[in-house]
Formats: structure tokens, C-alpha cells, sequence
């Protein structure tokens, strides 16, 4: 079963969680203080965009708190998958305000747009700003740090609010200098449709998540760490899969080691390679190797000394490689000629 979050990283997780919804909760009130007080609808978009955030962060509270959950008989692989969930709900969220802020863009080009007090809103608007910025910097850092996708989804949704704050300080800026006030809203469609595409790319990754797409990153992790830690015995790898849950990964794959080896020592070589890959590669998880008879297949690519089966003589080990070890039943290309 896929061991429970340590409390030293449940608590990274939590603390950053409950900065993202007070700081958000902060910024959402400031925001809103600059719209009453401008009636842009520029800074109104910006304003929407940050109740996504305070609605995200609680959310992501409640999935960090049931991701951190150890496995049970109901939940082998263990509870992280709901980070999963957070990141497609957090995406579905933006994807809305994004409607909706292209929709309040719309009702104001067509009723008129008046803008009031635009120095007091940019320097609120700038503010907010800067402040998103250092704090989706603190999630995706502290994200990264404990593979957390909810953090870093969160994250990354924070510092697209900052580049919606700079673009709506920009477009106040056109308004004061130019006069021209339908440039409010048309800035405020732009944000719009910019969040639209956030949110898509959010809903699109937590679907992969889901669906266990393949992990080009954990693969290429794996294959180096495999590369790092073979010895003589373990001859090659194949029919690899590997699935994420939250942080831990869960990896399968077959080993083909020596035929006249016993059960045991078998065993013994596929955990002794289990725990080396795992250090090596620095994976959080678990991984299963099943033990498959080399058939005397692999004789050229075999330097264990002594062998008592062999057919031909050693000639060389070449590294292992993605398309090999995903591979469901490789065979040597010299035995299947």
C-alpha cells in the first residue's frame, strides 16, 4: 500500500494552503475596494478573478487534507489522486470567471463605460500586483519542493493573476493618458480570454493526471536511476508502467534475471534493485518488479561470471532506454533474427 504523507510535509502543504486563502481573502477585498471606488470594469475582472482564488485555496485545503490520508483496503494506491481533482476544479473555476468576465466586457461596451478616481485604483491594482506575485512564487516554489500539483496549480493560478493585474494597470494607464474609456473593458475581454486558456491548460494536465497519461518526466527519472543502479544478475528491464497518486509514484515492471537462479535469490535481487532505483532516483513511492527466466536469450548482453548456461559469450551491455523498458515483451534483436 502507498505510504501516508509525513506530517513535517502535511504541514508544508497546510501552511502554504492557509497563506494562499488569507492572502487571497486580503487581496480579494482590496480589489473589490478598487472597483467601488473607479467603476472599472477592467478592475472588476481582476476582482473576479481573485474570488476564483479564495474559492480554489479552500478547496485545495480540503484536498490536501484528504491526500495526506494513508492508504486503506478501500484506497490501496492511498488518496492522492484528488489533487488530481483540486487542479481540475481550480481550472473549471477560472475557466468560468473567465466567462464571465468577457460577458461583463460585453454589457459594458454596449451601455457605456465610466471610469472614476483612476490614480487610486492603479495604485491599489499595482499593489495587489506585486503582492500575487510574491505569493505564487511562495506556492509553486513550495509546491515543487513537496510535489504537491495542487500547490503548484494554485500557483500558477496566482501568477496569472498577476499578469491579469499588470495587464488591467497597463490598460488604466491607455485610459488616463488617452481618454479613450472603452479601452476598460476591452482590456477587461483580453484578461478574459488569457484566464480562459489558464484554466483549459489546468483541466487539460489534471485530466492526464486521471487518465494516468504517461510521465515523460518520472520516466526519464526512472530510466536514469535503472541505468545508475543495474549489476551483474539484472540483465534487463521491460514492460514498464508507471502511475502517479499525488506525490508517490507507483511503478510496475519485469526483470529478467539468470534462469538457473533459485526463487529466492531472485527475490532477493529484485528487492536489493528496488530500494537501489528508488535511492538512486530520488522517487517518493514504490515500485514491483515481476522476475521473468532470461531463456537464454540474452546471453551477449549477460556479465554474470561463471554461468553455467550459457550459450554465446558476453559482448557488451548497452543502457537501457525508454522504448526498451516500456516495452511489453522485448526480445534481443540477435535471438529474434
Amino acid at each position: 500500500m502507498a505510504p501516508a504523507y509525513s506530517q513535517r510535509d502535511l504541514r508544508l502543504r497546510l501552511t502554504a494552503g492557509l497563506v494562499s486563502l488569507v492572502v487571497g481573502s486580503g487581496l480579494l477585498a482590496a480589489k473589490y475596494m478598487a472597483y467601488v471606488l473607479t467603476g472599472s470594469t477592467a478592475i472588476l475582472s481582476d476582482a473576479m478573478e481573485s474570488i476564483v482564488n479564495v474559492v480554489a485555496a479552500a478547496f485545495a485545503i480540503g484536498g490536501l487534507l484528504f491526500a495526506g490520508r494513508p492508504a486503506d483496503r478501500s484506497h490501496p494506491y492511498g488518496h492522492g489522486k484528488i489533487e488530481f481533482f483540486s487542479a481540475a476544479f481550480e481550472g473549471g473555476m477560472i475557466a468560468f470567471a473567465a466567462v464571465m468576465i468577457v460577458y461583463q466586457a460585453g454589457v459594458s461596451l454596449l451601455h457605456g463605460v465610466e471610469v472614476r478616481q483612476l490614480d487610486l485604483g492603479l495604485t491599489i491594482t499595482a499593489a495587489a500586483g506585486v503582492a500575487n506575485l510574491a505569493l505564487g512564487g511562495f506556492l509553486v516554489r513550495t509546491g515543487r519542493h513537496a510535489n504537491s500539483l495542487t500547490l503548484m496549480a494554485d500557483g500558477q493560478h496566482v501568477l496569472s493573476d498577476f499578469w491579469t493585474s499588470l495587464g488591467v494597470v497597463v490598460g488604466l494607464l491607455l485610459v488616463r493618458v488617452t481618454g479613450v474609456l472603452w479601452l476598460d473593458p476591452l482590456v477587461a475581454a483580453i484578461v478574459g480570454v488569457n484566464l480562459a486558456w489558464t484554466g483549459l491548460r489546468l483541466v487539460r494536465h489534471a485530466a492526464g493526471g486521471l487518465l494516468d497519461e504517461e510521465d515523460t518526466e518520472l520516466l526519464r527519472k526512472l530510466l536514469t536511476a535503472l541505468n545508475a543502479s543495474v549489476v551483474p544478475g539484472i540483465i534487463r528491464v521491460h514492460n514498464l508502467r508507471a502511475i502517479r497518486s499525488g506525490r508517490f509514484s507507483h511503478i510496475d515492471a519485469h526483470l529478467v534475471v539468470p534462469e538457473f537462479w533459485s526463487v529466492e535469490a531472485a527475490h532477493d535481487a529484485a528487492d536489493a534493485f528496488e530500494r537501489q532505483v528508488i535511492a538512486s532516483g530520488g522517487i517518493e513511492g514504490e515500485i514491483v518488479f515481476h522476475t521473468d527466466p532470461c531463456r537464454r536469450l540474452y546471453c551477449a548482453r549477460c556479465d554474470i561470471p561463471a554461468c553455467p548456461i550459457r550459450v554465446e559469450p558476453f559482448q557488451s551491455r548497452p543502457a537501457l532506454t525508454v522504448e526498451e523498458i516500456v516495452q511489453p515483451d522485448f526480445v534481443p534483436q540477435a535471438a529474434a533474427s
